[in-house]
């Protein structure tokens, strides 16, 4: 096979003679940082913190107060070491995560590929779904199927221009209108600064079954099998050499931070809010509508419009993020998975303009709407969570493993000391995450409750 025959022109790669970074371009000088350089890490911060995230932390406010609040920026920072991780393989070898996985083996194939595939069509209603209920709460006239049909077609638009400057401005944007929708919607409940310093002390609460909800919490704050979409951004945004390295993880650990500071705020309202007043809220998405009308109660039908407006923003964000970033990494599975690992490199990596791509954007967008009008399958459902429960441990295992490799990446780029420590609890707290949810999701085959 022709090195050159899956090259995309639009896509700027090093010397495609060689396999992995020259010498020449593992030393080269760093791009500069400046306060700006931001990008893939906003797309993938918004991409991750979705509505589900949004009703986690509510709820955990509203439970427990201000007592999980360091839980929650232990969240942020496991999500800065994964991404990091997962963006300085990418940067260190030319390799994107997928190609990375398959020098482990071939296991790695087929478990991506059967999540990716049962993921996509069941995260395709769930993700429609969600963006339908704050516009039938603004709107409530229409129905919101139609919201939810017409937000995965325009998601679908958007996304099959293969446009990712326009996709990145777009993110930009909502994750703006988000920021200053909980933060603003936070600010109006006036809350206590010293009782929120005071819930950075990590404690954990007596109750039973609190200990999974803290490893919830920390493990829930924005992310699953889109953080493993980093490097695919990276490489849309021509951030593909070693020389991005300081501006990728300027880029990862600022939009993950604004992500924590978003999320501390939307715990902020969840205790005032909620638990001074003693409400409970739906679970799943629905839970934002009742705060929505809790606000509305207590402040006027204005501010809950201005957080329904947020709400919508965290929710397209999330939409956009995901047909364009898991579209790429289905069309570098469908390219690479039948090759030999030792004959792949960055350049195998299609774009969205590749039918793979194409096909998994209809995936995600066209069949999922048969579930906006029928009850979810059972099983579909039950096989969707049990793979999910161990996708987040399989990447934070296969990242230990990959950067610690000799063979390809670069010995100043491999992890140190502190990313194994860190890499090794991230790992540890989502195995434990993994094995729960796992319990939970296969317990109605054995007539437990689910």
């Amino acid at each position: 096979m022709s090195r050159g025959d899956h090259v995309d022109a639009g896509h700027p790669v090093h010397n495609p003679n060689v396999v992995g970074f020259t010498d020449a371009e593992i030393n080269e000088t760093p791009v500069k940082v400046k306060w700006n350089s931001l990008g893939p890490g906003i797309v993938a911060a918004a991409t991750g913190v979705g509505a589900a995230d949004l009703v986690a932390t509510l709820t955990a406010g509203s439970r427990y107060g201000y007592g999980l609040m360091w839980a929650v920026v232990l969240g942020v920072i496991f999500k800065i070491v994964l991404v990091e991780g997962g963006g300085r393989y990418y940067l260190s070898t030319g390799k994107t995560i997928f190609q990375g996985w398959r020098t482990l083996g071939v296991w790695t194939s087929w478990y991506f590929g059967i999540y990716i595939m049962i993921w996509g069509f069941v995260y395709g209603a769930t993700a429609m779904s969600s963006v339908a209920l704050p516009l039938a709460a603004m709107f409530p006239g229409v129905d919101s199927k139609i919201f939810a049909i017409a937000s995965g077609l325009i998601g679908l638009g958007l996304v099959w221009l293969n446009k990712y400057n326009l996709i990145e401005k777009l993110m930009t944007v909502l994750i703006g209108i988000m920021f200053v929708t909980v933060l603003i919607s936070a600010a109006l409940t006036a809350p206590n600064l010293g009782e929120i310093l005071n819930g950075l002390i990590p404690r954990i609460p007596s109750e039973d079954g609190a200990m999974f909800y803290v490893l919830g919490l920390a493990g829930g704050v924005g992310g699953t099998i889109t953080l493993a979409a980093y490097g695919y951004w990276l490489r849309e945004k021509g951030w593909n050499t070693p020389k991005w390295m300081k501006v990728m993880r300027y880029d990862n650990a600022t939009s993950y931070i604004l992500t924590g500071i978003f999320v501390i705020a939307t715990m902020i309202m969840g205790v005032e809010l909620l638990n001074s007043a003693g409400i409970a809220i739906s679970a799943g998405d629905r839970g934002l509508l009742d705060v929505g009308n809790v606000l509305a109660e207590k402040y006027g039908e204005v501010f809950a419009f201005i957080f329904l407006i947020g709400f919508f923003a965290a929710s397209f964000s999330s939409l956009l993020g995901v047909w364009h970033g898991v579209s790429l990494m289905f069309a570098d599975f469908w390219t690479n998975f039948r090759k030999p690992a030792d004959s792949i490199d960055q350049d195998d990596a299609p774009s969205l303009s590749s039918k793979p791509a194409r096909f998994y954007l209809l995936w995600l967008t066209i069949l999922p709407m048969s579930l906006l009008f029928l009850d979810r399958p059972i099983f579909l459902i039950l096989l969707y969570g049990t793979l999910g429960a161990l996708f987040m441990p399989f990447f934070a295992i296969t990242l230990l493993v990959l950067n610690n490799q000799k063979r390809f990446v670069p010995k100043q780029f491999r992890n140190r000391w502190y990313h194994n420590g860190l890499l090794g609890i991230t790992a540890l707290v989502f195995v434990v995450l993994g094995v729960n949810e796992l319990i939970k999701q296969l317990a109605p085959l054995w007539g437990g409750g689910a």
